[in-house]
């Protein structure tokens, strides 16, 4: 039934998570110092935050001191991810809403 039935629930979620991830990344890419590529997969941000010249794990540390905002720094997935944060979408727009503007407001006081 699942390969068979009604395919509506799976188009609305997948309407829903392409809505999340457009308001994502237009509003990283908002921030000054901040640029994201639209992700091609799952349902993470992975925005580059090198303009700040801190280290992602001390970005990622300083935005859940300052902005109670948690995500992952870039190099929890290899060296190659410094420079980058890792951020969640998996959340209703509401919430993400929310911690974009408690991470703009933490990142304003950095430049």
């Amino acid at each position: 039934m699942a390969l068979t039935g009604s395919q509506e629930v799976v188009r609305k979620m997948v309407e829903e998570y392409q809505e999340r991830r457009d308001f994502i990344v237009s509003s990283l890419n908002g921030i000054k110092g901040v640029t994201c590529l639209v992700p091609s997969g799952a349902f993470y941000a992975f925005p580059n935050i090198k303009a700040f010249k801190k280290s992602s794990q001390d970005l990622a540390s300083y935005l859940l001191d300052e902005a109670g905002v948690a995500l992952l720094d870039g190099t929890a997935f290899g060296k190659y991810g410094e420079g980058y944060l890792r951020i969640s979408y998996a959340t209703d727009l509401k919430n993400i809403r929310k911690g974009i503007g408690r991470i703009r407001h933490a990142l304003e006081k950095l430049l």
